[in-house]
């Protein structure tokens, strides 16, 4: 089954959720992806998998060109990311179209996605430059009394005594924060656009503005309702056979509701020879 997809972030918004609540959210915008190969477990590769392309950009590299001229695609692909898939290669629909479902198959945002799903994405997040321990890890720093005149931030004492003698490998420490990859799960869809090909995910997700996410399907939203359809107005026009029916009554209405002029009534037989 496909459930994932790449898009691009963009600004953040306000709308409703499905009850009725304003919340923030952010728009992602998800063009066709292009289907630049497709991998399976009896092949070469071992493994099923599709190789999704998205986004063009003015100059690719020969191997890439290559690469997309092989699948039988004339663009200049800009991102390529692999997303596993079931052993039985599916459609979005949910139909069996693996025969369909070759190199150059352009996959649309509402094939995948609708409103109300649970997704995750991953993405790379924002990057801070050099930080301290207090900032990167969350350490409390040195007592604030006491004498204390500069080591308020400070990391304190990282070795580990005359065994090992040494620093361990992954100690927390001062250093580079932010550009790794992060995934936020079971984030909310409140719409969709297909025109715009838009999907706004409700709340914040990983990366700056215009940054590279995967979008992955998770399921539904537990509980999600649907919102009511719109009751037409009273001033909308009425169908055609009720239009035809209130007609109808009023000419009968008018037939029976006309007055009689005595005058100009025909005289019967009987009262014509009284006259004669």
């Amino acid at each position: 089954m496909i459930n994932t997809l790449i898009g691009i972030k963009k600004d953040m918004t306000s709308t409703y959720d499905s009850r009725g609540r304003r919340v923030g959210a952010t728009m992602v915008e998800i063009k066709p992806n292009l289907v630049a190969q497709v991998k399976t477990a009896e092949g070469k590769d071992g493994y099923d998998a599709l190789q999704l392309g998205y986004g063009t950009k003015k100059s690719v590299k020969k191997p890439q060109l290559g690469h997309v001229k092989a699948a039988g695609l004339d663009a200049k692909v800009r991102w390529f990311r692999e997303v596993p898939t079931s052993p039985r290669l599916r459609g979005v629909s949910g139909d069996e179209v693996g025969e369909d479902l070759k190199p150059g198959t352009e996959i649309k945002l509402d094939q995948v996605f609708s409103i109300g799903d649970a997704v995750k994405v991953t993405g790379n997040s924002k990057g801070k430059g050099f930080q301290g321990g207090v900032r990167r890890h969350g350490f409390h720093g040195g007592p604030k009394t006491h004498g204390q005149s500069d080591r308020l931030r400070a990391p304190g004492a990282i070795g580990s005594g005359t065994t090992p003698g040494r620093v361990y490998k992954g100690k927390k420490m001062a250093g580079h924060m932010g550009t790794t990859q992060a995934s936020v799960k079971n984030l909310e869809v409140v719409g969709l656009d297909k025109t715009s090909n838009l999907l706004v995910i409700k709340g914040a997700i990983p990366g700056s503005i215009g940054s590279l996410v995967i979008v992955t399907k998770l399921g539904r939203i537990k509980g999600y309702t649907p919102p009511p359809e719109e009751k037409p107005s009273e001033e909308e026009e009425e169908p055609s056979e009720l239009a035809d029916q209130r007609i109808s009554e009023s000419e009968e209405k008018e037939i029976t509701d006309t007055p009689i002029n005595r005058d100009t009534e025909t005289p019967k037989e009987g009262e014509e020879n009284a006259k004669g």
